[in-house]
């Protein structure tokens, strides 16, 4: 069975997110998602405050028919880096690259460079890429400003032969889901999930709409709120 997972979702334990985990969850399920890896900068805050509330368990089980695989976009000395399926210690910003794989690997997690060809933003450039061990590529970022750029994310996943995702990047719950990832995994599983991803993933690639954009570059430039700490 092909899974609609979103895996790259920010709540307000990111400092430019917006919305709590627990409204995320609600967001992604009237999506027709079936989860979603929360992916928050630079700390794993907000999956330990729903793994304290029943929603995500560390055995990697769905609950209640819905997964949350832990995980965060760590901004290594290269760019931005997903981590997917572990617990990473907080405060890796600007640790490098290939330190942070090499801790997320030993979790038996994915690294996964989020928009590398995205000028704007912080992503892990060509040829730091061409010497990282990573387990796939966001080929497709909805907050993407321009098409060209997810184009040669695209481009370079293909001549590498690497396994490839696309993620809403939501910084707000009115986004998430907007693009996601189709795992092929017998199981709604984050282990059956993150093992599927080499055999092939289909992928939905929607920009975020004019106002989902407007939303998430104001909280990025102008960071009101205090970013939440567990």
């Amino acid at each position: 069975m092909a899974f609609r997972i979103d895996p790259h979702v920010h709540s307000f334990f990111s400092g430019d997110g917006v919305s709590s985990p627990e409204a995320l969850i609600q967001s992604a399920k009237k999506a027709g998602l079936h989860g979603f890896a929360l992916t928050d900068h630079n700390t794993c805050d907000g999956c330990r405050h729903l793994r304290d509330r029943g929603l995500l368990r560390e055995d990697g089980v769905a609950v209640d028919g819905f997964l949350i695989i832990p995980g965060v976009e760590v901004s290594t000395e290269e760019g931005h880096l997903l981590c997917l399926g572990v617990w990473l210690p907080n405060g890796l910003k600007g640790v490098p690259a290939r330190e942070v794989i090499s801790m997320v690997h030993a979790q038996n997690g994915l690294a996964i460079p989020a928009h590398p060809y995205d000028r704007l933003r912080a992503g892990i450039r060509e040829g730091h890429l061409d010497e990282l061990n990573i387990d796939g590529l966001e080929v497709f970022n909805a907050a993407t400003a321009l098409r060209r750029h997810n184009d040669s994310a695209l481009a370079y996943a293909t001549r590498r032969g690497l396994p490839m995702t696309a993620g809403s990047d939501a910084h707000h719950h009115a986004a998430i889901g907007r693009s996601f990832t189709q795992f092929p995994s017998e199981t709604l599983t984050m282990r059956g999930i993150l093992d599927s991803l080499p055999t092939g993933t289909s992928l939905h690639c929607a920009p975020l709409g004019p106002v989902e954009a407007l939303r998430k570059t104001f909280h990025n430039w102008f960071r009101i709120r205090k970013k939440r700490i567990y």
